[in-house]
């Protein structure tokens, strides 16, 4: 690989604050954003972008805020949320980031707890949940509104054009000024996790965690120079922002989704980019439309060995013998290359993170020639700790360390770790840090196990196990997994402790309805409590029993009437199930599933 070895460093970035500013140096000229704007893709170079940050940056420092002050930002990921991002750190403030789909009473808690003097909006919807909050918000000053916001904004916002013109009168000393006082020490974001139990926590994270972990990105060539990330993950999330900081380190693009989730494979073939950083989530939906029709299952399962073993052999220079040639040319021309054109021309790589992903997806897209590489880690880790890398992978497994991180499994199975990447703590919540960090070692929460050659593989949650009646430990992400690669299923929640046997809760893709209700002459709105439905779902739950003992398998389910969402509190925004919430909230339909008589 080319030496790329700290390329922020190597040119005289310290902090993500001064990140921009020197990548602007170096790269001018080229794309660093890429948009759509009605039917056309255009693009800002990173001189433009520097412009843009600096205006920002001098608008807030004009409006009074102080270094290490914090500062929101509430808004899809679009180009502004960069704008404001870079202004933010170039500014010496602190970034606090909120999610878009979050509730106005959750926007007030992340604001009001993180004592955000200002926060940037992204429209009308946005302001609206501010403004529901805002008397309940005293450290609150300003708001400042990306887009058109439909109306007046009145005496308690402005826009961002006017926050910029504010910074076109500054004297621009005061922007190098503000962004090379910034100490590796000094708090770069505070994140509150999504979490999937109670409220959120603040994550402490300076710009020595975020260096750290972009440097290690950069060192492995996780993305590398060049390239252009498709990105439609929510920037207020770590996963997300870490790409965004490593995308802009190396000189590469960021290109950002247009805000329509139906539009993201399309999206792909017309940007063709060549890193793609996703959840679980999307690879199944992309894995439901590639195998859709494309025959019997265990020839699916034949072509992706073939694929695979052929793609290992040439990777480690081996002769591939004739006959296993010809079958994987078959499989070229009837499904490999149909898979391939999903991503687009160009696809280098793919990442996949946040929530655990069935191994099988993972084996099928490498065999159509797409590597889909798992890695792993937390907010509390800046992000990653570990990743797998087409030069070395192994499925199943969410990789090795990256550099400086060290990794070990306790006595009780738990992970874990320990770095320069490793956060400061929570925000206010001194007993939960000190339950989470013992002498610089972060306890995940997560249960693993590491090979030989050091991959580490995550076996479940401490919290997430289920203990049945009968004392059995039954890890349920695996059996989740494997019902969910049904083309017809979209979520599964698999419960048990502390009873007989294990029972799954189910709901339905809804996008695949259509089709299943075509097949089966049925009603769309008649899909739901069918026999057909139902006789296609216990198909699934006795594949996935198969492979498991009997203590582990799923003897009885029950179809959701609607699938889980984000909007009714079920999902994360990175698409992981709240088990608690779920639990609590079907418990009726639990309880209804074990009084079935046997």
């Amino acid at each position: 690989m080319e030496a790329t070895t700290a390329a922020g460093q190597a040119a005289g970035s310290k902090t993500i604050a001064d990140l921009l500013p020197v990548a602007v140096e170096r790269f001018a000229d080229r794309p660093a954003q890429r948009y759509k704007d009605g039917d056309e893709w255009k693009d800002i170079s990173y001189a433009e972008l520097g412009g843009i940050s600096r205006e920002v940056s001098l608008g807030l420092i004009d409006l009074g805020l102080a270094p290490a002050d914090k500062v929101s930002i509430l808004a899809h990921t679009r180009p502004e949320w960069t704008w404001a991002c870079f202004g933010i750190q170039c500014a010496g403030c602190t970034l606090v980031t909120i999610y878009q789909t979050n509730s106005p009473e959750e926007c007030q808690y992340v604001a009001g707890h993180s004592e955000s003097r200002a926060i940037f909006v992204e429209d009308a919807e946005q302001l609206a949940k501010i403004r529901q909050v805002r008397d309940q918000l005293p450290r609150l000053e300003f708001v400042v509104v990306m887009g058109p916001a439909g109306a007046d904004l009145g005496d308690d916002a402005i826009d961002l054009d006017e926050l910029r013109e504010r910074g076109r009168v500054r004297d621009e000393s005061d922007f190098e000024a503000r962004f090379s006082a910034v100490s590796p020490d000094d708090y770069c974001l505070y994140i509150y996790t999504s979490g999937t139990t109670g409220p959120p926590k603040g994550c402490l994270l300076t710009h020595a965690n975020y260096r750290a972990i972009t440097d290690a990105i950069v060192n492995q060539g996780v993305i590398q120079p060049g390239d252009s990330t498709y990105l439609f993950l929510p920037l207020a999330h770590a996963f997300a922002i870490l790409i965004q900081f490593a995308t802009l380190d190396l000189g590469a693009t960021i290109a950002y989704w247009s805000k329509d989730p139906q539009q993201i494979i399309a999206e792909l073939t017309q940007v063709n980019p060549t890193y793609f950083p996703s959840v679980p989530r999307m690879f199944e939906k992309i894995y439901t439309l590639a195998t859709a029709g494309a025959g019997d299952p265990e020839q699916l399962r034949q072509a992706a060995r073939i694929g695979t073993q052929v793609r290992q052999m040439r990777e480690r220079g081996e002769e591939v013998p004739a006959d296993l040639q010809e079958a994987f040319d078959r499989g070229e021309e009837k499904l490999y290359k149909h898979v391939r054109a999903l991503f687009g021309t160009n696809m280098r790589e793919c990442v996949t993170g946040a929530a655990p992903i069935a191994p099988e997806i993972l084996e099928f897209f490498y065999a159509c020639g797409v590597p889909v590489m798992e890695g792993y880690g937390m907010t509390e880790t800046a992000t990653a700790a570990t990743t797998n890398h087409p030069d070395d992978f192994r499925f199943g497994s969410v990789g090795k360390p990256f550099e400086g991180v060290e990794i070990r499994v306790a006595d009780d199975g738990e992970v874990l770790i320990k770095g320069p990447n490793i956060f400061k703590g929570y925000y206010k919540d001194d007993e939960t840090t000190r339950d989470t960090l013992d002498d610089g070692w972060l306890h995940t929460g997560d249960l693993g196990r590491l090979d030989e050659d050091g991959f580490l593989y995550i076996t479940g949650r401490k919290k997430d196990i289920i203990i049945t009646a009968g004392g059995k430990n039954v890890t349920p992400a695996n059996l989740e997994n494997g019902l969910k690669q049904s083309r017809w299923i979209s979520q599964a929640l698999v419960v048990g402790d502390k009873r007989p046997y294990l029972v799954a809760l189910v709901t339905l893709d809804p996008e695949e309805l259509p089709a299943f209700a075509q097949e089966h002459a049925l009603e769309a709105d008649q899909v739901h409590g069918s026999a057909e439905m139902n006789e296609e779902v216990q198909k699934v739950v006795d594949e996935v029993n198969s492979h498991v003992g009997s203590v582990e398998q799923i003897k009885r389910f029950e179809i959701l009437p609607r699938d889980l969402s984000q909007e009714t509190g079920e999902l994360t925004p990175t698409l992981k199930v709240k088990r608690n919430v779920v639990r609590e909230k079907y418990a009726d339909v639990i309880d209804s599933i074990y009084a079935r008589p046997r």
